[in-house]
Formats: C-alpha cells, structure tokens, sequence
C-alpha cells in the first residue's frame, strides 16, 4: 500500500516539475501560440466587419430600359466589395479601416445598345452625376466666359454644335473642343427636324457631320434635335448615323431671358440624379453658371459629359463614406 502511495506522490512531483521545466525552458512559444490564437481571433472578427459592410452597402446593377415617360434610360453598374482583396488590405493593422475597401463593379446584363432606339433625357437615376447640355447656333460673345467658368470648375460639357455655325465660326469651335469638352450635333442650319423627310433629316446630320469632321476632327456620337423637335424618325436615322439623338431633363428656358437669380434656383430645385441641364450661350447662363454649378454641387452631385451619363460606371462613393 505504502510503496503505491510512493508511486502515485513521485508521478504527481513528476509532471509538475516536468511542466514547470517546459514552462521556463519555452516561456517564447508558449507566448508566441497565444498571440497567434489572438491574431487569428482577430482576423476573424475583421472579415466579418468586411462582409457586414458588405452587406450594407453592394447594389444590385440596373438595366437598360425603355421608360413610358423618360424613354430610353442607360444602365447602371452594380456595387460589391471585394471581400478577399479588402482583406488582404486591412489584415495588416488587423483594424478595419473603410478607405481601404476594394470596390467591384458588377455590369447589367441589358445595355442601351440592346433596346430599341429611342430619345434619352436624362441618365439613370442611381447615378449622382449631372450633366450640363450647350446647345450653339449662335450667342458666340458669351462662348468664352462659359468655357472661362468651366475651366475654373474643373467641369467638361456637351457642346451640340450647328455645322454651319460651325462652319462661320471654327476658331470658337476648336476652342471649345480644346477645352477638352465634349462634341454633339446639332444638324445643319437649326433646322425642323419633325418636319423633314427621312431623306432631309440624313442629309441635315450627315452634312453637319462632315463639317464638324473636317473642322474639328472628330465624329459626333450624339445628337441633339434643334428646339427639341423630332419624331421617332429622326431618331432612327440618327441611330442609323451612330447617333443617339439626346434630349434633356431640365431646361433653363434662357433663350426667353428670365431674371438670372430665379433661373439658377429654379435650374438646382429640380436637379437631381441623372439630370441633364439645357442651356445656350446666352447672358443669363453665362452670369448664372457659376452660381449654378456651386449649388449643384451643394446637392452632392458629381458633374460628367452627356457620354460619361450615359455610360454605366458608377459614380464611387468618396473614401471613407
């Protein structure tokens, strides 16, 4: 009995002291196991922040569309983050940092060139962009202050240009385009487009095409109806010419000359996604754009070309927001 007692005391001081060997003999790995348990532990829980966040921010994309009432509207990417990359980002300070989030966008599956031609007023309505529309047939004194007010604002427009405006005025329409705004048509001689043959409407754009062309070295992709006058055979034939005929969705109605300061706020009330804003060369645009592009702005809108409207990128959330 006793030599078992014996036995069963020297087994116990046995691994206690055994233990207490290991513990002084490999106190480094003993320490270094429990922070890489603690720096798994934290992996763990910055992932799932990432897929949390994920979660509350991915978007579905949207398709092309024919509209009843806006017609033809473009497509809009989806937003998703890219889980595995933001992690990869972050894993380092094992913190979750959202300025370090890789974003991906995730495209329709319907796009404009998939549905049947039509007008285009405005651009998707999840896209926080605006877009300002000059129409210029004439007003060339007040050309170069917009262009003047655009260059201090770090903004491009659409310039839908007449071909023979373009023809008597080359020397501001190169200026323009060298402001590395962006170029449309606007047929030949303002003509009515709704009243024309199919055989006049061609030969209106194709002529304003050629001097465009030849003037500024450049074919238009877009076109826009003088007055806004056209039927569903212009647009055709605009879309025949690789053109796709744009309209507008808010009008400054500047060539009547309203009072400038009613303008603008009238103009910044009704913005909103995807607006595309009229305007002409007029005095009352040319004194009311900077104040206009600033309360646009104000609204939290981003502005782009009619083409960049158009196109199915995503407006990206700034850093951090």
């Amino acid at each position: 009995m006793k030599k078992k007692w014996y036995i069963s005391i020297f087994c116990l001081f046995t691994v206690v002291v055994f233990g207490s060997i290991l513990v002084f003999v490999f106190p480094k790995h003993n320490a270094t196991s429990i922070k890489t348990n603690e720096t798994a532990a934290n992996q763990k829980v910055l992932y799932q922040q990432i897929k949390d966040y994920h979660s509350n921010i991915s978007e579905k994309p949207q398709d092309a569309r024919n509209d009843p009432v806006w017609k033809a509207i473009p497509g809009y990417n989806g937003l998703t983050i890219d889980t595995r990359k933001s992690f990869q980002q972050m894993k380092k300070n094992n913190t979750f940092n959202p300025k370090k989030l890789v974003y991906k966008e995730v495209p329709p599956k319907k796009h404009l060139d998939d549905i049947l031609p039509a007008p285009i007023y405005r651009g998707n309505p999840k896209k926080p962009m605006v877009a300002f529309l000059i129409n210029v047939s004439w007003g060339n004194e007040y050309i170069p202050q917009m262009l003047k007010i655009l260059k201090h604002n770090h903004i491009h427009a659409t310039f839908f240009l007449d071909g023979k405006w373009v023809e008597d005025n080359s020397k501001l329409a190169l200026m323009i385009a060298e402001g590395g705004h962006e170029i449309g048509s606007h047929a030949y001689g303002h003509p009515d487009l709704n009243k024309m043959t199919k055989s006049d409407v061609s030969t209106s754009l194709k002529k304003a095409n050629r001097v465009i062309e030849a003037t500024l070295d450049l074919k238009p992709r877009l076109m826009a109806p003088p007055s806004g006058s056209f039927n569903q055979q212009t647009v055709y034939v605009s879309h025949q010419l690789g053109m796709r005929t744009i309209l507008w969705t808010v009008d400054t109605v500047d060539w009547k000359h309203p009072d400038t300061r009613s303008m603008v706020m009238r103009v910044i009330s009704r913005t909103e996604n995807g607006s595309m804003i009229l305007m002409h060369p007029t005095k009352e645009s040319s004194r009311g754009l900077n104040r206009m592009i600033k309360g646009i702005e104000n609204k939290g809108f981003r502005f782009g070309t009619v083409s960049e409207m158009l196109s199915e990128e995503r407006v990206l959330p700034k850093p951090g927001k």
